[in-house]
């Protein structure tokens, strides 16, 4: 039981992909301009990574070695597929937001990573704990991020006006330069509350 909760926690935080391992950083850049944008897409993500890490562990002992790649795109597509057309049907607005970003789902590195490094090597439990962990770790990544910057680039959260109208929205935090300095700032914060600085 204690590895089950040592490889959930592992993907919220010691390995959270967006603040810890900044990996798959395409959608947090792009789609944390409101924060319905990121839960939705946070949300495909732990439905792909978790359905592809069930499968690809309760395959992996008939996957070929020289042909695995191909076999965890097929897999990774059609879950993506799934998802999209899913989102598309459930939540189409948000869909037309998140533009192309959920179909490139199929080509996010974390995903790929977590079949060939986790769910390849490990039984289906633990491969489905893994994936939850950090899909949810991405998700928070992302909240977290785009409740920056729709805060003080639209004074809103979800949607909503939280701040006063005499409140000056700086445009540029749901702009690309404000998720490069919003994404800054988080990890520069984080490294700095872990220890984990240049100098170590």
């Amino acid at each position: 039981m204690k590895k089950l909760w040592d490889t959930f926690f592992n993907g919220i935080i010691n390995e959270n992909p967006t603040l810890r391992l900044v990996i798959g950083m395409c959608a947090p850049l792009a789609v944390t301009t409101a924060v319905a944008n990121g839960f939705w897409m946070g949300i495909a993500v732990i439905f792909v990574l978790t359905a592809s890490n069930i499968l690809i562990s309760a395959l992996r002992k008939i996957i070929p070695e020289q042909i695995r790649i191909p076999i965890f795109v097929v897999i990774i597509a059609t879950f993506t597929t799934v998802a999209d057309l899913s989102l598309k049907a459930i939540q189409p607005d948000i869909h037309a937001k998140l533009g192309v970003f959920v179909p490139l789902i199929v080509v996010n590195c974390i995903i790929f990573a977590r079949a060939e490094a986790f769910a390849s090597k490990n039984n289906v439990l633990l491969s489905t704990v893994d994936g939850l962990g950090m899909g949810l770790g991405f998700t928070l990544a992302l909240i977290v991020l785009a409740t920056i910057r729709e805060l003080l680039g639209n004074g809103s959260w979800w949607g909503i006006k939280l701040l006063p109208a005499s409140f000056e929205p700086a445009i540029v935090m749901i702009l690309p330069p404000g998720a490069f300095v919003t994404l800054g700032y988080l990890l520069g914060g984080l490294n700095l509350l872990t220890g984990k600085t240049g100098e170590n």
